[in-house]
């Protein structure tokens, strides 16, 4: 699909830009091989998203049934007692202390008692003891496999690498310099019994139930070489991974699997924009990474707000200027927008009203109406005028500072946001770490950029010195090549 023949990667999680799941950025090597650029989580020995000279890959969260909760029958509740088969077994007993900071000035000290059962680990509520089982609690070699998988040099090595199965979950989208594309819906997913509904709570009290083995990765959704010459993900369908003709056919797997099966407004933006070039260049590319548009209608996955597009302004004359400056948006989640500002605030409102509207989750126009007088409100209060940019409600801050920030919820460059002060919101998630690369026969190339920079030290010079260029849609060059790494560094040294 790409016009020069060269094989191209996005890596682009959307991630919390701070915290224990934010991303920071490494060119981790060793003598014994390892020689790789990529993104990981404080604490992590080794890359999880990245590429070598060879091959790359990311990962996007995805939503297979991968846990079970099973309710214990008890025999008797005081000892302990519950009934498996024909057998009646002893619960194991624990106790766990947990602190919590009461009003934020004392610190109390909880004690709670948890079990395990045959299934796994057991709590218990007014309704009864309920065991957890999830493959993940039986594996332990996670980090390994990345590790493996950052040394592979093809795609076999690769794919043995996840045959190990010790990854819990995720896509994978893949790439390499052999012109292999490959994407898999990757995941620890138990082999279940028929006969049970396993999106509920399912008896705890025979061995029908009590799954041992998890499908092996050849049994997983995924598609390799499709002859469309593309494979994306955006938190959809395994089985929308591709084109038409080459998707995975959800017909061939196990509805206990319970794969998801939507789309939403990033994947079929990104299908729409895929398919509206014949061939595709590197600055296509970089173009519909960067690209912050809904598609028509809307596709939120969780809720339907079309209405929007219906309401006749009109009629709501208190309200008329922010229905026309929705309905006359081109839906582009630029920080200079004004239409993109409505409908931020808009939607941030239409919390209040989530839980009242019964699946499958129609917005109808009498909330959108109500929203709609809350989001006036709100502009009038903080902002003093109805016509409030996305840039000015919506900030990227970094210590001292503030910056006006692109992005909404669900646009392919998605930006979430929280309160943060003076009627503004500060961008909490979403783009983080980009990493695009392009392979070809005589090597690979690499541009990166992260939100903020590359330090959590607030006097380092990296604390905040990306966030201009990434704001921008801009990217820094990076390079396997240690000599020139050394020569134009800063500073060598090992780290105390």
């Amino acid at each position: 699909k790409t016009e020069d023949g060269k094989t191209y990667l996005a890596i682009n999680t959307h991630q919390p830009l701070e915290g224990p799941v934010s991303w920071y950025e490494a060119h981790l090597c060793s003598k014994e091989g390892t020689d790789i650029i990529g993104a990981l989580f404080p604490g992590s020995p080794n890359i999880l998203i990245g590429a070598n000279k060879y091959l790359g890959w990311a990962h996007t969260v995805n939503y297979p049934d991968k846990t079970d909760v099973f309710k214990l029958e008890m025999v008797d509740k005081k000892k302990g007692y519950y009934k498996f088969d024909n057998e009646v077994l002893k619960l194991n007993t624990y106790k766990a202390k947990l602190n919590y900071k009461l009003l934020g000035l004392f610190n109390i000290k909880i004690k709670k008692k948890f079990y395990k059962s045959i299934y796994g680990p057991t709590l218990k509520n007014k309704n009864g003891y309920y065991s957890i089982r999830t493959p993940s609690l039986f594996n332990i070699g996670a980090l390994e496999q990345w590790w493996k998988m950052g040394k592979s040099k093809n795609f076999t090595e690769f794919y043995n690498a996840l045959k190990l199965k010790q990854i819990p979950g995720y896509n994978i989208v893949y790439a390499d310099k052999n012109d292999t594309i490959f994407y898999i819906s990757n995941g620890l997913i138990p082999k279940r019994s028929k006969g049970f509904d396993w999106k509920e709570a399912v008896p705890g009290n025979t061995s029908k139930t009590l799954w041992s083995e998890t499908y092996d990765i050849d049994e997983l959704p995924q598609v390799i070489q499709p002859k469309s010459g593309y494979v994306y993900n955006a938190n959809h369908s395994p089985f929308l991974s591709t084109d038409e003709q080459n998707n995975p056919k959800k017909i061939l797997y196990p509805d206990e699997m319970n794969f998801e099966t939507y789309n939403n407004n990033r994947s079929k933006r990104l299908k729409s924009l895929i398919d509206s070039f014949d061939k595709i260049s590197f600055n296509d590319f970089k173009k519909i990474k960067y690209d912050n548009q809904y598609p028509k209608p809307y596709h939120f996955s969780w809720m339907d707000i079309n209405h929007l597009d219906k309401l006749d302004n009109k009629s709501f004359p208190g309200i008329s200027t922010l229905i026309e400056n929705l309905q006359n948006w081109d839906r582009k989640a630029a920080s200079s927008s004004i239409g993109a500002g409505t409908f931020l605030i808009l939607y941030h409102r239409l919390y209040k009203y989530y839980d009242e509207i019964p699946e499958p989750k129609i917005i109808p126009p009498s909330t959108l109406i109500q929203a709609l007088n809350d989001t006036k409100d709100y502009m009038m209060k903080y902002f003093g005028k109805l016509n409030v940019t996305l840039g000015e409600y919506q900030k990227l801050v970094r210590g001292y500072k503030e910056l006006p920030s692109f992005g909404l919820p669900d646009v392919v460059t998605a930006m979430h946001s929280k309160s943060y002060k003076d009627g503004k919101v500060k961008v909490v998630a979403g783009e983080s770490y980009i990493e695009l690369v392009k392979f070809s026969k005589s090597g690979v190339e690499i541009e990166s950029i992260i939100s903020y920079g590359n330090s959590e030290k607030k006097e380092s010079e990296h604390f905040d010195d990306q966030m201009e260029m990434y704001l921008n849609f801009k990217t820094k060059k990076m390079t396997f090549d240690k000599d020139k790494i050394y020569k134009e560094s800063k500073k060598v040294y090992n780290p105390k």
